[in-house]
């Protein structure tokens, strides 16, 4: 397998043609992704018909580019203007922007960069490695398990809410309800249309996200004429350069967060249809949960950037690894790539990588070199979005706008979305300034849909509802969903107190049950690990409370 590597290497690296096309193709993701409302999946699409002429691995290579380049390519815009280019940086502006206003952008992007960077790269290792059995994970997903994995997605809004879990709690119900609206995609029941053949087709994602963060931002810089004609950072500030070695610096530091953060982009990436708009959510909720410094996160915490930078940029590794291994799409864009192959009559499926092996590492190791277009590329274009903070905020304002409405007409070719992104960014004003956190809301949007379409599929397949409690990762799901909804309350409980002893151990203990039911060894050997060291927290603590 090692020579057929090198080989695939050889016809990727050492061909100039290839390479100048996959960094066109990366040029043109992060270009894609810094702009509000054009997603990766429509730079990906239109860059489809130039590689029809293109040899497979030519055209898959500078698809590859593009994907990577505009996964990376969101968080400029989402740390500068607090718009996330694309729904993959919806968490990176929770901590990024405020890091920008607090006048450190240089640092902000150079965390943002090389986590992204670094997040591919362990991503790209674990791709090589390990597809093949990787891979299967996915098949063991049913819709059962999937509208678990969404419902413990959904308690992640109690870490979302900050210090009011009651408007937050609110806020992740309007974009239930949000989700809600239109027709229903099993049936075909419209529901709250109002007789509007608009409403009756629902709220499309990328209007409603633009609108919460996009315009109602835009309403609150400009509502003070002082602060309209000021630049988005002040003149004080550190001066504009990206600092790379800080940011090198810091990210190896919070080693611990990168690695969890990318395995969880991974681990989202290999189930279909999930993606980088939940993994980097995903990512962020358990970094904060897992630092010391919690407070910190919302206000420009390190760590608030690294995890979900590192988590979408490793999602697209998880998703190749379902694409080229079992012919399974993990999201749009690799939906995409899939057609690419058919192009070329290549089926891709579980016997691909062995029938293919020059052409399936080839795409794995474009992957990889593609990071190392990514970070040389927004390395140097950085500086010139960097020279975007000095723009007063009126001017700034109506561009970030007119893009805005630009990329959200371009989704469907109708006036209506312009609307949607109108009466969303009114909402998310008003929201604002009644201190309803907007970041559970774009969660109940993100993962209404998919919460409905898998419980329908689940009951259409069956009218057992324990199955919901029967199928092990299934109930692995629902058992993570209350160890994180009673997690703030284990925050907040007196170091002294009988839950803050017994919380973690018996968490442990309860989660390793599903775990023993998945019937494999080494899983079996986790939950095996996790009963044995939860057993020995609580017999270690009720010695210490008898000692007492």
């Amino acid at each position: 397998m090692f020579d057929i590597i090198l080989q695939a290497g050889a016809s990727v690296l050492l061909d100039p043609l290839t390479l100048g096309l996959m960094a066109i193709g990366t040029l043109a993701g992060l270009l894609a992704g810094a702009i509000p409302g054009f997603t990766i999946a429509m730079g990906v699409i239109l860059t489809l018909p130039f590689t029809f002429g293109m040899s497979p691995i030519q055209g898959l290579a500078t698809m590859m580019g593009v994907f990577v380049g505009g996964l990376s390519g969101g968080l400029m815009s989402g740390m500068l203007t607090g718009i996330p280019g694309t729904p993959s940086s919806v968490a990176t502006t929770f901590d990024g922007f405020p890091m920008v206003r607090a006048g450190k952008p240089g640092l902000a992007l150079g965390l943002g960069l090389w986590s992204s960077f670094f997040g591919g790269m362990i991503s790209a290792v674990i791709l090589v490695a390990l597809a093949p059995q990787l891979a299967f994970l996915g098949l063991e997903f049913g819709p059962w398990d999937y509208f678990s994995l969404i419902i413990f997605a959904l308690t992640i809004t109690v870490s979302l809410s900050g210090d009011n879990m009651v408007k937050g709690l609110i806020a992740g119900l309007l974009g239930l309800f949000a989700a809600c609206v239109g027709e229903d995609e099993i049936n075909g029941v419209a529901r709250f249309a109002f007789g509007s053949d608009y409403i009756r087709q629902g709220f499309a994602f990328l209007p409603v996200l633009i609108g919460l963060f996009a315009f109602s931002q835009l309403l609150s810089d400009v509502e003070d004429s002082k602060k309209a004609k000021a630049p988005l950072m002040a003149k004080t500030a550190d001066p504009v350069r990206v600092e790379h070695r800080k940011a090198i610096a810091l990210v190896i530091r919070n080693w611990i967060n990168l690695f969890r953060s990318s395995f969880i982009g991974i681990f989202t990436g290999i189930l279909p249809a999930a993606g980088g708009s939940i993994s980097n959510i995903l990512a962020y909720d358990q970094a904060k949960k897992a630092a010391k410094n919690r407070d910190e996160f919302g206000k420009g915490a390190v760590d608030g950037i690294i995890a979900p930078e590192s988590a979408n940029n490793a999602t697209a590794g998880g998703a190749l690894i379902m694409m080229m291994a079992l012919g399974i799409p993990g999201d749009i864009v690799t939906a995409v790539m899939l057609g690419a192959l058919m192009i070329h009559n290549i089926i891709p499926g579980p016997s691909f990588i062995q029938d293919e092996p020059m052409l399936a590492y080839g795409v794995f190791i474009a992957f990889f070199a593609a990071h190392f277009f990514m970070v040389g590329l927004q390395a140097f274009s950085l500086k010139l979005f960097l020279l975007v903070t000095r723009i007063p905020m009126y001017v700034l304002a109506s561009v970030i706008l007119a893009y805005c409405a630009i990329g959200v007409f371009a989704l469907h070719n109708i006036t209506f979305d312009i609307w949607v992104m109108f009466g969303f960014g009114v909402i998310g004003y008003f929201m604002r300034k009644l201190g309803f956190p907007l970041a559970p809301m774009i969660l109940g949007v993100v993962l209404g849909k998919l919460a409905e379409l898998n419980i329908a599929r689940a009951i259409g397949t069956s009218d057992d509802y324990f199955l919901f409690l029967t199928r092990p990762w299934s109930l692995f799901f629902l058992l993570m969903a209350i160890v994180s909804i009673l997690f703030p309350f284990y925050q907040n409980a007196n170091k002294d107190s009988l839950f803050s002893k017994i919380y973690v151990p018996i968490s442990m203990m309860v989660l390793s049950f599903p775990l023993f039911l998945m019937g494999s060894p080494v899983r079996m050997i986790i939950a095996a690990i996790l009963l044995l060291t939860g057993s020995f927290l609580i017999y270690k603590r009720t010695i210490s409370l008898q000692t007492i």
